[in-house]
């Protein structure tokens, strides 16, 4: 039986960081990535890249988790974005396509594509309709990736994954925000948490269970696109409540709003994962609840600035 030996685009990422660390578990190899590598670059160019590191490394799997980020800065430089998160899947297909055809390829694909979704929850048959720069890009990936599977035969997916937090989340993202300020207001280093909605309502994971779900899915006979979310969502104000609980504090005392700070559009029908086919075919489900997942995001938190010394 072969070892298996992963190449993960974004390896320095959250989802980079828990695969590499559960394929380690697992005994597998995981070949260093390039950090120098700019996806901002032709198709071709990438395709190169790539078809050096295949003649050179051999992979047995590689995994797309590079990508500009979401949140609030979605909108922002959407010709670098269609270049980063959807022409350059075209060169790493191209690479496998012409190299190593064997190789299984998995894709990060996101919510974001759904937009403004026309039924709640979504799954893997619910109409794309993506309402920023992001999200097009994503779903110009997603779709190459399901035209070389049924063209060229690649195993080749694309997992629609809704949003995933852990305490190696950025802080530019809300969850992050929020208990890395619930730790800080805590220990007396700040007063308050600005935000700019509290209603807002997200499908949220945990991310160590989103990765085992991907490398679950390039275990199966055939390639498929599977959707991961929980299927629960959960408001601003109730991440607000359970992180600043879970350190004794109140957080009607310490979060504003001020809706100034909002450039978002206005949200339509309710964006909630469908995730039945990954529990019935990968036989995956998330280990820990939300609550579960805040709270040990703020120990973290905690643990983290204590240990920078800065209290």
């Amino acid at each position: 039986m072969i070892t298996p030996s992963v190449f993960i685009l974004g390896a320095t990422g959250q989802d980079g960081y828990y695969l590499s660390t559960y394929l380690d578990e697992l005994g597998h190899q995981v070949i260093p990535t390039d950090d120098s590598l700019k996806l901002n670059q032709s198709p071709n160019n990438i395709e190169q890249y790539f078809s050096q590191l295949i003649k050179e490394k051999k992979p047995t799997h590689i995994f797309n988790f590079a990508a500009l980020a979401t949140g609030m800065g979605m909108f922002d430089d959407p010709y670098n974005m269609m270049d980063v998160n959807g022409f350059a899947v075209i060169g790493i297909l191209e690479a496998i396509r012409k190299h190593k055809p064997d190789t299984k390829f998995c894709q990060a694909s996101s919510s974001e594509m759904f937009g403004m979704p026309n039924s709640s929850p979504q799954n893997e048959h619910t109409h794309f309709c993506p309402r920023t720069p992001y999200g097009a890009a994503k779903l110009l990936a997603h779709n190459m990736v399901g035209i070389y599977r049924k063209h060229y035969n690649l195993y080749a997916c694309s997992a629609i994954l809704f949003n995933h937090e852990s305490s190696k989340r950025s802080d530019k993202f809300v969850t992050r925000k929020v208990t890395q300020a619930a730790a800080r207001i805590k220990l007396g280093l700040d007063k308050h948490l600005m935000l700019n909605s509290l209603d807002s309502r997200r499908d949220w994971g945990y991310a160590p269970d989103f990765v085992r779900g991907m490398w679950q899915m390039l275990q199966q006979p055939f390639a498929d696109d599977y959707v991961i979310a929980t299927g629960i969502t959960h408001s601003i104000a109730d991440l607000c409540e359970i992180a600043f609980d879970h350190v004794d504090l109140n957080y009607k005392d310490y979060v504003l709003v001020d809706s100034a700070l909002s450039n978002r559009a206005i949200e339509g029908m309710q964006l909630v994962g469908d995730a039945s086919k990954a529990r019935k075919e990968l036989g995956w489900a998330p280990s820990i609840n939300f609550k579960q997942m805040i709270c040990e995001m703020v120990d973290s938190d905690i643990t983290l600035l204590r240990t920078q010394r800065i209290v």
